[in-house]
C-alpha cells in the first residue's frame, strides 16, 4: 500500500475550490431502468466488458452505437439512449459526444471510460425520501387521490411517495451524502477500472495515467456552488505540479485511492456537522440549506460552478417569475408547489420538476436534460434537450425536445403536444445552450419498466418486467397557445415573435380553424344590427362572464400576482 496522502482540506476548510463533491448529474439524471444495464455484481461483469470492448475499439477508445448493441445485448433504441444519456450527464463539455450532432451520436460514440463509469453507477440506490418535519401541514397540501387505482398502488404519485410517514424529498445535504457514502463504498472498484496494469504483483500493479484519472471526474468534483471548478488533476497532489509539455507519470492506484478517499471522508465529516446544525436549529423544508421558498446562490463567479443551483419550493395558489438576470445558477428545481403558475424564463442546463400538482410551470431553455417526478395535474412547457417522466399521473406536457422524451415508472393519463408559447429571449436562449428549433421529437415516447430499480421503495412481485404506460398526443382541438404576460420584456431585450418550433400540420389546422372562428365571432358582434346601449350591455355582459371564469378557474390570482411583480 502507498504512503497515505493528506487530504488537501479538512472538514472545516472555507475554501469552496479544495472541497471534494459527488457530480449529482449522473445520479439524477444519469440512471436509466434497463435490466441489462444493470449488473449485481458491477467490477466482476465490467472488468471483462471493459477488456473486450478495448480490444474491438479504435486506438481512441470511443465505443459506438453498434458496438454497445453487440457486447450490451440491447436494441439500437436503448444503444442510442446510453449514448445520448451519457452526452447529457458528461463532465467535459469538448468531448466529441457532447459536441456531436444528432446524425452523429451512433458513430461517435462515448470514450470506453466514461461508459463503464456510467455501467457502474446503475446500480445505485437513490436515497429514501425523508419524513417530512410538519405532517400536519403536508396534510393540508397533498391533493386526494385520484378517481383511478394506480398499477403498482391505489395512491397517487404524491400519495405514495410520502404515504403513511409523510415523505418528502431528500434535502440536497442528504443526496450528496448518501452519494458520496456511495462513492466511498465503491472506490476501490471504480479506479481499478480506470487503471491500466503493469507488470508487478499486488496493488502496485495497477497504475492511474492522468488522463485516466480526470475521466474519475464523471462521478466526483472539487468546486462548490458559486466558485470555478477545478480539474481533479489540478486539485491532486501527485499530478498538480506535473511539466504540461511533457507526459505526467502514471501513479500506483492505491496513493490515488488513499487521496481520493480522504477527502471524501472530510467532506461527508463536514456535511454531517452541517446537516446536524441545522437540523437542531429553526430551518425546515426540503434543502436543509436553504430556507426560503426562492432559494439561489447570492453570488457567482464569471465563470459558475455546475453546482449552481436554484430552488423554488412551496409556492402554493401564487404566481412566480425567475428571468436570466434573477437565476444564479445553471440548474433549476421546482419542489413542493401546489395550484400555481410558474415562469422560469431563462437558459438552463438542468431542470426537475418534483411533488408539484395543479401547476403550470414554464421552463425556458434547458439544455441538458428535464426530469418531472411524482406530479400530478400538472402542464409542463419546456423546450429542451431531453425530458424524462416518472411516476406521474394527468400531466400534459408542451415540449420543444430534441431527443425522445422518456417515459419511466408508475405514470398514468399522460398526454404530450408541441410546445406551445414563446417568450423574447427563447431563441437566444436556445442557441446558448444548443437547442435546434428544426428538430422537435415530442411525438415520440419512449416508455421504459414501471418498476424503477435505482429507488428503494418496494413494489409487488411479477410487475418488474412491466412497461411503463407511455403518453397519448393531446387531441388538436384542445391545442392552444399559452401567452406569457409581455410586461416581462422590459428587464431583458429579445427577437423571439413566435413559437421557435413548427407546428405539425393537424395542430396548425386546428389552430387556424379557432382563429378564424374567433375572427367570425368578432365579425359578427361588431355588423350585429343592435342599438348602441345595446351593444355596451352586450360588452358588459361579456366581461361580467369572462371575470366569472377568471375566478372559477383560477386564473385571477395569477393576474393579481402578476400585476404585483
Amino acid at each position: 500500500m502507498a504512503d497515505a496522502v493528506e487530504p488537501s482540506t479538512s472538514a472545516r476548510d472555507t475554501n469552496p475550490s479544495t472541497v471534494i463533491h459527488p457530480r449529482r448529474e449522473p445520479f439524477e439524471h444519469g440512471l436509466l431502468p434497463i435490466p441489462k444495464l444493470i449488473f449485481t455484481d458491477p467490477i466482476q461483469a465490467l472488468t471483462p466488458l471493459k477488456q473486450k470492448l478495448a480490444s474491438s475499439s479504435s486506438s481512441s477508445h470511443r465505443v459506438d452505437s453498434a458496438a454497445l448493441v453487440d457486447a450490451l445485448q440491447i436494441s439500437p433504441d436503448h444503444a442510442r439512449l446510453v449514448l445520448d444519456t451519457i452526452a447529457s450527464v458528461l463532465h467535459s463539455e469538448s468531448d466529441p459526444l457532447v459536441r456531436a450532432g444528432p446524425a452523429e451520436v451512433d458513430s461517435v460514440g462515448a470514450d470506453l471510460r466514461d461508459l463503464i463509469l456510467f455501467l457502474y453507477i446503475q446500480s445505485y440506490k437513490k436515497l429514501l425520501p425523508r419524513t417530512h418535519k410538519d405532517a400536519a401541514s403536508v396534510a393540508d397540501v397533498w391533493p386526494s387521490t385520484s378517481a383511478f387505482d394506480g398499477y403498482l398502488s391505489a395512491l397517487s404519485p404524491l400519495q405514495f411517495v410520502r404515504s403513511n410517514s409523510r415523505r418528502s424529498m431528500p434535502s440536497q445535504a442528504d443526496e450528496e451524502a448518501h452519494q458520496l457514502s456511495y462513492l466511498q463504498k465503491h472506490l476501490a472498484n471504480i479506479l481499478s477500472l480506470l487503471a491500466e496494469p503493469v507488470e508487478g504483483e499486488g496493488e502496485e500493479s495497477l497504475v492511474l495515467t492522468m488522463e485516466g484519472f480526470e475521466h474519475l471526474g464523471f462521478l466526483i468534483q472539487f468546486g462548490d456552488r458559486g466558485s470555478e471548478i477545478i480539474s481533479l488533476s489540478q486539485a491532486a497532489p501527485f499530478f498538480a505540479n506535473s511539466d504540461p509539455d511533457m507526459p505526467a507519470v502514471p501513479v500506483p492506484a492505491a496513493q490515488a485511492h488513499d487521496w481520493v478517499l480522504q477527502n471524501i471522508a472530510s467532506a461527508l465529516e463536514r456535511i454531517t456537522e452541517r446537516i446536524s446544525a441545522k437540523e437542531n436549529g429553526p430551518l425546515s423544508g426540503s434543502d436543509q440549506d436553504v430556507a426560503m421558498a426562492d432559494a439561489c446562490p447570492s453570488a457567482v463567479k464569471a465563470l459558475p460552478s455546475s453546482r449552481g443551483l436554484c430552488l423554488i419550493e412551496g409556492i402554493s395558489k401564487s404566481s412566480y417569475v425567475k428571468q436570466s438576470p434573477d437565476l444564479k445558477g445553471s440548474s433549476v428545481k421546482v419542489i413542493n408547489c401546489h395550484d400555481s403558475v410558474i415562469y422560469i424564463l431563462a437558459p438552463m442546463r438542468y431542470a426537475t420538476v418534483y411533488g408539484c400538482s395543479d401547476t403550470t410551470i414554464v421552463l425556458g431553455a434547458v439544455g441538458k436534460a428535464v426530469r418531472v417526478e411524482h406530479c400530478e395535474r400538472v402542464h409542463v412547457i419546456t423546450a429542451a434537450k431531453r425530458v424524462c417522466i416518472a411516476n406521474c399521473r394527468e400531466c400534459v406536457f408542451f415540449l420543444g425536445v430534441n431527443q425522445r422524451p422518456l417515459m419511466v415508472g408508475d405514470n398514468h393519463k399522460l398526454q404530450v403536444a408541441p410546445y406551445n408559447t414563446f417568450y423574447p429571449q427563447l431563441e437566444a436562449h436556445m442557441t446558448e445552450v444548443g437547442i435546434e428549433t428544426n428538430i422537435n421529437r415530442w411525438d415520440e415516447p419512449l416508455a421504459l419498466g414501471v418498476v424503477d430499480p435505482h429507488d428503494s421503495l418496494s413494489h409487488p412481485a411479477g410487475v418488474s418486467d412491466a412497461q411503463a404506460e407511455s403518453a397519448t398526443h393531446l387531441d388538436p382541438d384542445q391545442f392552444t397557445n399559452f401567452l406569457i404576460p409581455n410586461w416581462f420584456e422590459g428587464a431583458e431585450p429579445g427577437s423571439t415573435k413566435d413559437n421557435p418550433f413548427p407546428l405539425p400540420d393537424l395542430y396548425l389546422a386546428s389552430q387556424r380553424r379557432n382563429q378564424k372562428n374567433l375572427e367570425e365571432i368578432k365579425q359578427m358582434l361588431r355588423e350585429a344590427p343592435i342599438e348602441e346601449n345595446r351593444k355596451k350591455e352586450l360588452s358588459s355582459a361579456l366581461h361580467v362572464y369572462f371575470k366569472d371564469w377568471l375566478y372559477a378557474s383560477g386564473n385571477i390570482r395569477q393576474l393579481y400576482c402578476l400585476q404585483g411583480e
